[in-house]
């Protein structure tokens, strides 16, 4: 597949279930605004597998620093001063990286999106 044609193949760590959110959440964008999205979206987007490296972390230094990295300050600083809910809640976040990282990067798509609706609108004259 052409990466100019399908720009999201060249995303590091994406599931088909993420692509198919972008495809379809952009469709309604022309294709200034499209490429503008994209480059709003790699910028704001996390890869799942560095949330795993940072919930690794959480078992050997600072918990709940996944939570901090997707924006979850209040969880973070639970799992900060709980140690993880007693590392549980690292193991739990462990096994769920994808969803975590999935909610996290619609949550930014959404951003994105609007971002590029604006930016991509011509000037009124």
């Amino acid at each position: 597949m052409d990466p100019f044609q399908n720009p999201y193949m060249s995303l590091p760590g994406i599931t088909p279930e993420e692509m198919g959110f972008l495809q379809q959440a952009t469709s309604s964008l022309n294709e200034g605004q499209q490429k503008y999205f994209f480059m709003v979206y790699t910028n704001k987007r996390k890869n799942p597998q560095d949330l795993i490296i940072l919930t690794i972390i959480g078992f050997f230094g600072i918990a709940g620093i996944q939570r901090f990295a997707t924006g979850q300050i209040f969880m973070g600083l639970v799992f900060l001063f709980t140690g993880g809910f007693c590392l549980i809640g690292t193991i739990v976040d462990l096994v769920n990286n994808q969803s975590l990282a999935l909610e996290y990067n619609k949550k930014m798509a959404y951003e994105s999106y609007h971002i590029a609706q604006m930016g991509g609108q011509s000037p009124i004259q």
